[in-house]
């Protein structure tokens, strides 16, 4: 089999448009598919369950495919450790929404991120606490629940500052989950943090340990050390050494969907053919 490795981008990096509009401009810069954040790429779309329709996937569906572009992710990044019981039901039910229209939009995976146990999402002590674990884990059963009903997969994305914060605690929630359809979204520089990047080639060769075989998806971008902490950028602009991982990539995930982030319309080309060529000579 020939080695592949289908490179797309997130559609909100692209620059304003229509959805058409930004699926045609992805593929002019060479994408084959997109990560799909309605709110962050419909201008003026507020996400709640009753407008993810079967017709609205269908529509989606066909003004992809008219570009020959594939929905690698549909996104629906919100808090499912929402303290609040009330707000907590609104947002597993847009899970559960986005994984039926999912379905109708011919998407591979629906993905999240994994939640802090306060109500604004931010990074505290607690979210890498057996509690808040016990937390995610009992509102996430319903949406993986749904994911079984619907024969649609939910990913999850290990990120350092959230609740599923490195590999042994990602590969812990896929197995107590134990469901086929929870999978995971691999991003290397999430699973960094000012603590650990200067040991980035352990971090991420325990993940490729620990859940590699889960992987669905993969999320490429770089970082900097800079007055702000680690800062996310484009592909091939940072302190990343991609060899390892398109290794592995090329030998155990042939065909998979890797999407760049962090990326500006000016150089997402630049950062497609970086990692191509890098890929090639592996």
């Amino acid at each position: 089999m020939t080695t592949v490795l289908q490179l797309g981008i997130r559609l909100h990096d692209m620059r304003a448009g229509t959805l058409a509009e930004r699926a045609a401009w992805a593929r002019g810069q060479g994408f084959s598919c997109v990560h799909l954040a309605l709110e962050k790429t419909i201008p003026g779309f507020v996400m709640s369950p009753g407008k993810l329709t079967a017709g609205l996937g269908k529509h989606l569906r066909e003004v992809f495919s008219a570009h020959k572009v594939d929905v690698a992710v549909l996104g629906c990044y919100k808090n499912l450790a929402h303290p609040d019981p009330q707000e907590l039901q609104k947002i597993q039910e847009n899970y559960i929404a986005h994984l039926r229209m999912a379905k109708a939009l011919d998407c591979s995976v629906v993905g999240t991120e994994t939640g802090a146990p306060n109500a604004d999402y931010h990074y505290e002590e607690a979210c890498h606490s057996e509690a808040a674990l016990q937390t995610f884990l009992h509102n996430l059963a319903p949406v993986v629940e749904a994911a079984e009903h619907f024969g649609t997969l939910l990913a999850i994305e290990p990120v350092w500052n959230h609740i599923v914060w490195n590999p042994q605690v990602a590969r812990r929630v896929i197995r107590e989950m134990a469901s086929p359809n929870l999978r995971i979204i691999f991003d290397p520089v999430n699973l960094l943090s000012m603590e650990n990047y200067m040991e980035r080639e352990r971090v991420i060769g325990e993940a490729i340990e620990c859940f590699g075989e889960y992987v669905e998806v993969v999320h490429l971008k770089d970082f900097q050390i800079t007055e702000h902490g680690l800062t996310a950028m484009a592909p091939g602009t940072g302190l990343m050494d991609y060899k390892p991982l398109l290794a592995y990539l090329k030998q155990e995930k042939c065909g998979i969907q890797a999407t760049l982030e962090n990326t500006r319309p000016d150089n997402a080309v630049t950062a497609r053919k970086y990692l191509e060529e890098l890929y090639a000579e592996l």
